[in-house]
């Protein structure tokens, strides 16, 4: 009798340590599965943060929950970048980050292109250049890339005429012909459109043209062409480049769903540029 008790009791232990051991072996699984990586972007409103959101689905395949948080200006994001607020932003172009990063002693880098975003010129009082009247306001950003930029647009068009060597970053004083003899006056980008009312047009950016309910493909009495070498792009901190949770992002930015989805809602007035 007592061995049968006995030979039980070495059973229930057998057996209490095998489902002790399973369990043990599943826990680690179970992590697993529910470890995300969170990556932090900061970008504006339109077109960056409608990209975004509809990224956010893929990412979660890849093992990535995106937390998007969104600036209204081109100074925030990269000092936010900088200080280790975000991960990454995504609301400028190369030539602008280049600036940004001199005038602040910054070492932000690109991750890749996304989009371009067309500079254009809108008017609410003119339907044609050729309606711009002789002393005429033109209000145009007042960073220094998109201001060169815009006055580079105007040069290309016949409207004003720059010195040769002005470069990306020519300002009013490289202007040597001014034919209509037009006042420029530098605004915050993300206040253009409501400058509109006031002035006899303004060069702005697209994702701003877009909020400002502007489309650029109708709208814009002038426009870049697709040549732009004005990509949009991821910026990261220099050691976050090659890192797997922004690898990853870049890879799902810059698949065939995304190049569709650009083509198909904005028709034009954003451009895929990889």
């Amino acid at each position: 009798m007592k061995k049968n008790i006995l030979k039980v009791l070495v059973c229930l232990l057998a057996l209490s340590l095998l489902f002790t051991g399973c369990a043990k072996k599943e826990t680690p699984t179970a992590q697993q599965k529910s470890d995300t990586i969170t990556l932090t972007i900061g970008a504006t409103p339109v077109p960056h943060t409608e990209i975004l959101e509809f990224i956010k689905p893929k990412l979660e395949k890849e093992g990535i929950k995106l937390e998007i948080k969104e600036f209204t200006d081109y100074v925030t994001p990269n000092l936010a970048l900088a200080e280790k607020e975000i991960d990454a932003n995504f609301f400028q172009h190369l030539p602008y980050l280049e600036t940004f990063n001199k005038e602040r002693e910054l070492d932000l880098v690109s991750a890749g292109n996304v989009h371009v975003e067309p500079l254009g010129l809108y008017s609410k009082k003119i339907k044609s250049v050729d309606e711009l009247q002789s002393k005429a306001t033109i209000t145009i950003p007042n960073d220094p890339t998109n201001e060169g930029r815009a006055l580079i647009l105007l040069d290309a068009k016949g409207i004003i005429k720059l010195n040769k060597d002005a470069g990306l970053e020519a300002t009013e004083k490289d202007i040597i012909e001014n034919p209509k003899n037009i006042t420029f006056k530098p605004v915050d980008a993300a206040q253009l459109p409501r400058t509109l009312d006031d002035v006899a047009a303004s060069v702005i950016n697209t994702n701003f043209a877009l909020e400002g309910n502007l489309n650029p493909k109708e709208d814009a009495l002038l426009i870049e062409g697709s040549e732009s070498p004005y990509a949009n792009i991821v910026a990261v901190r220099p050691e976050d480049k090659d890192s797997e949770k922004i690898q990853r992002l870049m890879k799902v930015l810059q698949s065939e769903d995304v190049k569709k989805f650009i083509e198909e809602k904005y028709n034009g007035a954003v451009v895929p540029a990889f």
